[in-house]
């Protein structure tokens, strides 16, 4: 997806005059990147102290609520599994609200048009309470994915244990929907039906030895009941004491019996588990509602699908923390303008989209506006653009406030 650059430069005269410094440095002549102010409001500073051990604990709360969200994103995309392309769509910015009158926003959207959330985090609070506001938030979201992940996982390994029971080689899947009560010999003291997987290729020797692999098997017995692409089961009928005699001799020719006997209430009941299992799985990403739709037609019966409980709780709770990550990065460029630009608090912050190709230029540009804010940092930077191959990560310190934002919260493209 994208990447930001938020960043934060200390006022001009004017807040505006930073803002258009910035503005004539990286559009003009080229445009470098798509800038966008980011509105932080008057958050309560504290002192000195409190700052320096804040923005310590910051760091540490941006690296794990980011992880939350890209755990939810992540667990969306998991979910929705042949549906991976309509991911992004459902990535939504309080896109999983269930009011209408609140907007849902991409996220681009909303973090260019980002404005504090006051109910939420109220700034009449310190701001150690509210990043322990969005801490305990956070937390629960991560402990309550843990839980529902469990449970769906759990659910989704029984229904792929059962699938792969129906499916696979002869040798191995289940006979239960192969196999029916005609093909067999019940209730009888003497007799009993054996099912035999034979190769394709050994078909006609399965013809001609089998009434011959054990004394008391019955004549014409054998019936092919179903195939796959390399073999197929056959039934034949023998006297219960020459079974074990039979199998044996079906082993040294290559013929496998499959171990079954025929159960209807045990067939009937794993059928309705798998049905059960399945159900239950769709049920987590969509259900469906029925309704009279009068202004449709008074005479039909109309049926909308909409959002399993799963993938509701995904969206509500990946923007849920999606929102509370962008208002720590906010909180992140308000203590560290404070701390690098002092009192009282004057600071314009920036939203930068980068334009991929002039990266390394735009940081240059950067660097050349705002390199009096600290000649160490600049120097620093600017012997590191010398070396070839070296990345400027988000660890690293500018002469500026810099943290970066980035969008691309999934392990693969949708």
């Amino acid at each position: 997806m994208t990447e930001f650059w938020l960043i934060s430069a200390p006022g001009e005269k004017t807040c505006q005059q930073t803002w258009d410094k910035m503005m004539a440095a990286t559009t003009r002549p080229n445009v470098l990147s798509t800038n966008h102010k980011f509105s932080i409001p008057d958050l309560k500073v504290g002192t000195l102290d409190v700052l320096v051990g804040l923005s310590d604990e910051l760091a540490k709360l941006d690296s794990f609520v980011e992880g939350v969200v890209k755990k939810v994103a992540q667990y969306m995309a998991d979910v929705l599994e042949d549906s991976r392309d309509k991911v992004q769509e459902n990535l939504l910015a309080n896109g999983g609200s269930i009011i209408k009158c609140i907007e849902s926003f991409d996220l681009v959207t909303y973090i260019t048009r980002f404005q504090w959330d006051m109910a939420k985090y109220p700034i009449k609070q310190s701001l150690k309470n509210i990043s322990e506001i969005v801490s305990k938030q956070v937390t629960q979201i991560d402990n309550d994915l843990k839980s529902r992940a469990s449970a769906y996982n759990n659910l989704k390994g029984n229904l792929q244990n059962l699938e792969r029971k129906n499916a696979g080689s002869l040798l191995t899947r289940s006979l239960a929907d192969i196999v029916k009560k005609d093909d067999f010999v019940l209730d009888s003291e003497y007799l009993i039906t054996l099912l035999v997987v034979v190769p394709k290729t050994s078909y006609p020797e399965w013809q001609k030895v089998y009434e011959t692999l054990a004394e008391m098997v019955v004549p014409r017995s054998s019936n092919l009941l179903f195939e796959d692409h390399d073999s197929g089961l056959f039934s034949v009928t023998l006297f219960r004491k020459a079974m074990d005699d039979f199998k044996h001799k079906a082993r040294e020719n290559k013929f496998t019996v499959r171990e079954f006997q025929y159960n209807e209430e045990e067939m009937k009941a794993d059928k309705e588990e798998m049905t059960r299992l399945s159900t239950d799985k769709k049920k987590q990403f969509v259900i469906t509602h029925c309704y009279w739709c009068t202004w449709i037609s008074p005479f039909k019966l109309y049926i909308f699908p909409s959002q399993g409980p799963l993938v509701r709780w995904l969206k509500v709770n990946f923007s849920e923390a999606f929102i509370a990550w962008i208002h720590i990065k906010a909180l992140r460029v308000f203590v560290e303008s404070v701390l690098r630009y002092g009192l009282p608090v004057n600071f314009q912050a920036m939203l930068l989209q980068p334009n991929k190709k002039n990266m390394k230029k735009l940081r240059e540009v950067l660097n050349d506006i705002y390199k009096h804010l600290d000649s160490s940092a600049a120097a620093i930077i600017d012997s590191a653009m010398d070396i070839p191959g070296l990345n400027l990560s988000q660890q690293e310190y500018y002469p500026y406030v810099y943290y970066k934002i980035d969008c691309n919260l999934l392990d693969f493209k949708p």
